[in-house]
C-alpha cells in the first residue's frame, strides 16, 4: 500500500506532466496550424498564376490522346468510348493545368465542353496520322467534312 507522501508525491508528477504535456501540445499544434494555412493559401495563389496552354502544349496533349486512341482501338476497345476518354482527359489537362486558358485565344478561357469538342477534332486527326486504320470509315469522312469547312471559314 502507498503511504500519504509517496502517493501525493505521484500526484504531483502527475499533475506536473499533465500540465507540461498540455503546454507542449499547444506549442506543436500551433506552429502546424500556421503551417497548414500557409500551404492553403499558396495553393490559392499557384491557382491565380495559371499559364495559358502554348501550340507546343497543346500539340502534346493532341498525341497522346492520339495515341491513347489508337493503341485503345487495338486493345479491341469501343471506338467512340476510347474517343470520349482521349477528349475527356485532353480538357481535364487543360483546365487543370491551363484553367481552360489557350494562348492564342487570348483571355478567353474555354469551358469543358468546348475543350472536349476540340479535343475530339484535333485527337482524330492526329489519330489519322498515326493509326488511320484504326479509325472507322464514317469518322474519318466526318472529320475530313469539317476540316473543309474550317478551312473555307478560315479564307473568308
Amino acid at each position: 500500500m502507498l503511504s500519504c507522501n509517496k502517493f501525493s508525491y505521484l500526484m504531483g508528477i502527475n499533475f506536473y506532466s499533465k500540465r507540461i504535456l498540455n503546454l507542449l501540445g499547444i506549442s506543436l499544434i500551433i506552429p502546424f496550424t500556421f503551417f497548414e494555412i500557409n500551404l492553403l493559401n499558396k495553393e490559392i495563389k499557384a491557382e491565380k498564376n495559371l499559364i495559358a496552354a502554348t501550340e507546343k502544349d497543346l500539340f502534346l496533349y493532341r498525341q497522346m490522346g492520339a495515341s491513347y486512341l489508337c493503341i485503345a482501338s487495338k486493345a479491341e476497345v469501343d471506338f467512340n468510348k476510347g474517343l470520349g476518354i482521349a477528349s475527356a482527359t485532353f480538357a481535364n489537362v487543360i483546365i487543370g493545368k491551363h484553367g481552360g486558358s489557350i494562348k492564342e485565344l487570348g483571355n478567353e478561357k474555354l469551358d469543358e465542353k468546348r475543350l472536349y469538342n476540340a479535343g475530339t477534332f484535333q485527337i482524330v486527326g492526329s489519330a489519322l496520322n498515326i493509326c488511320p486504320e484504326s479509325i472507322p470509315k464514317n469518322i474519318k469522312s466526318d472529320y475530313e467534312k469539317r476540316l473543309k469547312e474550317l478551312v473555307k471559314k478560315s479564307k473568308k
